[in-house]
């Protein structure tokens, strides 16, 4: 039998044996890969919720933040030797279980993880504690007594499985704040989150009992309950409708953080559409939209290109066609679902028939091209795509022009690629942000987010913890019972 075999999930305390497993399989023929993920019973939920919250009060919490980080940066340093054995396992089979080429597997993978050794750890939790010292020990308050972070004693975390490597943001997060850690494995993606922790577990073996990776199948209220019900805090990611089924399942008192559906789009100035500008700039353009086939929150949709330039928006949607063209030879795209190819069909077919109605319209990218352009010579609002590298690309009069058609999808706003000169990119950028983007990135580097980002404009850190605060007052009646305090006199 062909057929490779390997086991998800991180279960301390539980033996193999003792659990039901449920195989999801992925590829085919020669190259298939089946992965088993276990079935726990609302018992066994709740017994592995509290071992983990137990071992985080013994093991993790104890440890100084910069400890933590210490043992993350080991970790990750295995991850990006390509001779380390669970990354040669990533890049074997992330590409038969997610389908994306292998070569952009491998790129994205080490761009991955490179955001996570120390260096830009520590500027993690600078970001959002000017006094990193509070996740350990009470620090001097500027207004006057002490205050200390605490993050959740049990951190649940339910992850989408769009993106290869996504598990680790929120994983580390939960890491640096000292949390115990159950997360929900995706059945599109249930390998790399398993992986991570069992080489944790080996890289610092008191941590092993400290998080746990688990799956169940949707719609299983059982499991899913009985984690939540010991949750104190939950991270959800996914489409809108998928986190707002779990957050009717969580009790009222749990705190919940939700990052759902969200749509990128970019900025060309014509300071970036000279003849030597615009073919860099589309080739840039073009990796954003080719890298993870746009299933990221932060992915590209739609380009506006401003007038004025020595290349016209068309020639700049010409180009980044000719870009996406040499991708498709480079890293070909995923095999498609029946029905992401049904909906590629009936976006082409709108901007075909846009095309035929509509003057300055064009669809470039025939029917074989594994990628498709759609021009617009007229201001356009905001809308998505097919994904799978169909790009939208409107021709506007003024960058200015572009917050009026975004504006009133503010809730689905995130990420906007700029490409225009230093005054011009922080001019527009007050104008995105008060329009609904809370990320402003380079071209290119739209989906490689920098350590530290503010994931949807929240807190990372900061929005898991609870602050806990010592007043002055209880400073002032402590030294009166001091044993050096002086006797008040009659």
């Amino acid at each position: 039998m062909n057929e490779r075999r390997v086991t998800a999930g991180w279960l301390p305390g539980l033996a193999a044996q003792d659990v039901q497993w449920h195989a999801l399989a992925f590829g085919s023929g020669a190259g298939r890969v089946q992965v088993d993920v276990p079935v726990l019973t609302g018992g066994q939920m709740q017994a592995l919720a509290r071992r983990v919250r137990a071992a985080a009060r013994e093991h993790l919490q104890p440890l100084p933040v910069s400890a933590i980080i210490a043992i993350v940066d080991r970790a990750v340093a295995r991850l990006l030797d390509p001779a380390e054995p669970y990354r040669q396992q990533a890049e074997r089979l992330l590409p038969v279980i997610t389908g994306y080429d292998a070569e952009m597997v491998r790129l994205g993978l080490a761009s991955s993880l490179k955001t996570f050794r120390a260096p830009q750890l520590h500027r993690f939790v600078a970001e959002d504690f000017a006094n990193p010292k509070v996740l350990d020990e009470f620090q001097p308050a500027a207004k006057g007594g002490a205050v200390r972070a605490f993050g959740p004693a049990l951190l649940v975390h339910n992850w989408a499985g769009n993106v290869p490597a996504l598990p680790l943001w929120s994983l580390v997060c939960g890491l640096l704040v000292k949390a115990g850690n159950v997360g929900k494995l995706p059945s599109a993606e249930p390998l790399f989150a398993s992986l991570f922790a069992r080489l944790l577990a080996e890289v610092h073996p008191p941590l092993a009992d400290c998080l746990a990776i688990v799956w169940w199948k949707g719609g299983d209220a059982n499991a899913a309950s009985a984690l939540f019900d010991e949750a104190d805090t939950v991270l959800a990611y996914g489409s809108n409708q998928a986190v707002d089924e779990i957050r009717r399942q969580l009790p009222v008192t749990t705190r919940f953080l939700p990052y759902g559906h969200k749509l990128g789009f970019g900025l060309i100035s014509r300071a970036a559409l000279d003849t030597q500008r615009a073919p860099a700039t589309a080739r840039l353009a073009a990796h954003d939209i080719v890298r993870w086939e746009q299933q990221g929150c932060y992915s590209p949709h739609l380009f506006y290109v401003e007038r004025g330039g020595r290349v016209a928006p068309r020639e700049f949607a010409q180009y980044l066609a000719g870009e996406l063209a040499s991708l498709q030879r480079r890293h070909p795209r995923r095999a498609l679902a029946l029905e992401d190819a049904q909906a590629i069909a009936g976006w082409r077919q709108s901007s075909e028939l846009r095309a035929l109605s509509a003057a300055g319209c064009e669809l470039l990218g025939d029917d074989q091209a594994e990628w498709a352009v759609a021009y617009a010579d007229a201001p356009q609002p905001l809308s998505p795509t097919a994904a799978h590298r169909c790009i939208q690309v409107v021709a506007i009069d003024r960058l200015d022009d572009v917050v009026a058609l975004v504006e009133p999808h503010a809730a689905f706003l995130q990420t906007a690629g700029v490409a225009a000169e230093p005054a011009e990119l922080f001019r527009i950028a007050a104008l995105l942000g008060r329009a609904g983007v809370t990320r402003v990135a380079a071209i290119g580097a739209m989906t490689a987010p920098e350590a530290g980002w503010h994931h949807d404009g929240r807190f990372n850190l900061l929005d898991l913890v609870r602050m806990v605060e010592i007043e002055q007052s209880a400073e002032r009646a402590a030294e009166r019972l001091a044993p050096y305090a002086q006797e008040e006199s009659p």
